[in-house]
């Protein structure tokens, strides 16, 4: 299944047709949408097929569209204008302007009603394979920003919708949005009394079980190029009379799974090195939990952390740069820490709160997210990476008034997003946050339990 998975990834393929940009290529500043969002119209797309057939592939054209404007409306930057304050009929005119399109519109009719941006775009389906064919506007300037054609399997419709998505994302704002990234994550969706290993696009779609061992396994890791996923199982080996928290690594494109770490204890909390070629662990062999660095293989290179006496050092969180974030208590309660890659130079960065937990880096290295505890609840938290510049991304409560615990926090690959779960509803759902904390959206809405959910580090 993986492996046709991959294989309808790589299928699409996409043809420039023409753009134009401001004079510094920018039209959106990161950070504006704070103040103002941009007003975007988009109409629904225009089917290129014979009459008789619309409403056969009706519902392609409802994916793509939907897909879009949901990924649109997450980055943001943009609030749609209703479809029934249009001064056009949009059925009737063509996706370019008049008077070089005959039937095209009028910029006239757009920046009317106040639209900053506008996006045309058809569609046709011959055989298998679906062509988008798209057109972004700036009304104020009347001109094109990007225009793309993208053709690729019907079944591949979603896909191309995201790339379109952070195609415009890139052309707007000069940098590509985060809409082909991937998740993995631990769920409960294969029975109540297990946990398995699920692999999903951002928005919780294309959901696919990667792991089958019928036991509780958890804390999954991508590896820096999105081929390779650690996790950590219950697994009851031959001849063993219980089951130890062993680590596993898999190879999605070939499915091939190996156990990596199998020593007595504990064998958890994944991080890959920067290179991919190392994995950064806690294991526990009876005593107090350390972080040690681990080849591919299984063998160790060396031991991170050590100690003081008793101590618990865990959760290693390794930055793009090669910087190591982790856990400990040994100051009391559990707070963040950093350090470099070999242990030296710890530093510790949070100091207020009960229980400080599961650090996160930003892509870029200069934030760190974490989850704490102030009262009987969790929040998620940013700061810079020497801890200062602390801010609180959630608050939420439970239907029976008390306060939801919001835990486990994962950067979206641009670093604009923060992903983490929330037992608001009862169950532990996905949500993610702008790394400001203006917006928060609900990405998984199921009964199921989600944990510890890591957003790839690649964008495709």
């Amino acid at each position: 299944m993986m492996k046709q998975l991959l294989a309808l990834l790589l299928a699409v393929s996409i043809f420039p047709v023409f753009s134009q940009a401001q004079e510094n290529g920018i039209y959106i500043k990161l950070g504006e949408a704070r103040t103002k969002k941009s007003l975007m119209a988009m109409p629904a797309f225009q089917y290129f097929g014979a009459p008789s057939s619309a409403s056969k592939y009706q519902s392609v054209g409802v994916e793509l569209f939907n897909t879009i404007s949901n990924d649109l409306s997450v980055s943001s930057y943009f609030q749609f204008i209703n479809q029934s304050a249009y001064l056009e009929d949009t059925s009737k005119t063509g996706l370019m302007p008049a008077p070089g399109q005959p039937n095209g519109f009028k910029f006239q009719s757009w920046s009317a009603i106040g639209a900053d941006f506008l996006i045309r775009a058809g569609f046709s389906i011959v055989g298998n394979e679906v062509t988008l064919e798209t057109y972004t506007y700036h009304v104020p300037r009347a001109n094109l920003v990007l225009g793309k054609k993208y053709k690729g399997p019907v079944s591949s419709a979603r896909r191309i919708a995201h790339t379109f998505a952070n195609d415009v994302l890139k052309a707007l704002t000069g940098k590509e949005g985060p809409f082909l990234s991937r998740v993995v994550v631990s769920s409960d969706r294969a029975g109540s009394q297990v946990k398995e290993i699920y692999v999903m696009d951002w928005d919780s779609a294309n959901m696919e079980q990667v792991s089958n061992h019928r036991s509780i396994s958890i804390s999954p890791a991508w590896s820096p190029d999105g081929k390779k996923i650690a996790y950590t199982s219950y697994v009851k080996r031959v001849g063993a009379k219980f089951r130890n928290a062993d680590m596993l690594l898999l190879d999605l494109a070939s499915g091939k799974r190996s156990l990596v770490s199998y020593r007595q204890g504990i064998n958890s909390g994944a991080s890959f090195s920067p290179d991919g070629r190392n994995i950064y662990l806690t294991i526990s062999q009876g005593s107090s939990p350390d972080i040690y660095k681990m080849t591919l293989d299984g063998n160790l290179v060396g031991k991170i952390t050590n100690g003081p006496s008793g101590a618990l050092n865990v959760e290693p969180s390794m930055s793009e740069d090669g910087k190591l974030a982790f856990s400990s208590d040994r100051a009391g309660r559990p707070m963040i820490y950093t350090a470099n890659a070999d242990g030296s130079n710890v530093k510790r960065i949070t100091f207020a709160g009960v229980f400080n937990s599961s650090p996160a880096w930003s892509p870029d290295g200069k934030k760190i997210a974490f989850s704490g505890q102030s009262d009987n609840n969790f929040d998620i938290f940013v700061m810079n990476a020497d801890g200062t510049g602390m801010i609180r991304l959630t608050s939420a409560k439970k239907p029976n008034g008390k306060m939801a615990s919001n835990e486990d926090p994962s950067f979206s690959p641009d670093g604009r997003f923060v992903m983490y779960t929330s037992n608001r509803t009862g169950k532990n759902q996905i949500y993610i946050s702008t790394v400001d904390g203006t917006e928060e959206r609900r990405v998984t809405n199921d009964n199921y339990n989600y944990y510890k959910p890591k957003w790839s580090t690649n964008i495709d």
